[in-house]
């Protein structure tokens, strides 16, 4: 393995966050559900809501790091997760396939985010669920950020409707994080 692509792996695996099932109070997960874990890395997400549904596409851009979510996945003996690399803007997935999206720590440097917005909003079928994770942007940040504010906006836009927003007091690496909760408007 290059020894860039493991100081890489070893950052995800070892970066400080909540316990992905602390999600599962904020989505329902059905046996039946496909789910589009976007933005998946080493499979944190993945991992963790594999077990509770149909199928997880583990999406990424890089495809290096997702061979080895898919080695890891084999050692687990997971074996519905199906992975694909690609840009967040260009997604090449069906039409109104998933039920369920998740978004954590990966849209705060797409460029526009609306086109990302739009992307999940076209795979994900009618009323399905959008659960988005980001960073909060502070005064102290000087990395890409987005604000919570402009996110329910661009979500809004994209189509989807604001269930709900949450600050929880745990941080991942130390900075303040908030989830958004949305809907695919049904029509």
């Amino acid at each position: 393995m290059n020894p860039k692509l493991q100081r890489k792996i070893e950052h995800l695996e070892n970066i400080e966050r909540f316990p992905a099932e602390e999600l599962f109070k904020f989505i329902q997960l059905n046996k039946e559900d496909e789910l589009l874990d976007l933005g998946a890395g080493t499979g944190y997400i993945s991992f963790s809501f594999a077990k509770y549904v149909k199928k997880v596409v583990a999406f990424d851009y890089d495809n290096d790091i997702l061979q080895y979510l898919e080695l890891k996945a084999k050692e687990k003996g997971i074996t519905n997760i199906e992975t694909t690399a690609a840009n967040f803007k260009e997604m090449p997935l069906e039409n109104e396939r998933f039920e369920k999206a998740v978004a954590s720590i990966s849209l705060h440097e797409v460029q526009p985010l609306s086109l990302v917005l739009d992307e999940i909003h076209r795979v994900l079928k009618d009323k399905g669920i959008f659960l988005c994770i980001e960073l909060e942007k502070t005064e102290m940040t000087n990395a890409p950020r987005v604000s919570s504010k402009e996110m329910e906006e661009e979500i809004v836009k994209a189509g989807f409707s604001v269930i709900d927003t949450l600050h929880p007091p745990t941080q991942v690496a130390n900075q303040p994080v908030y989830i958004i909760i949305a809907q695919k408007k049904g029509y």
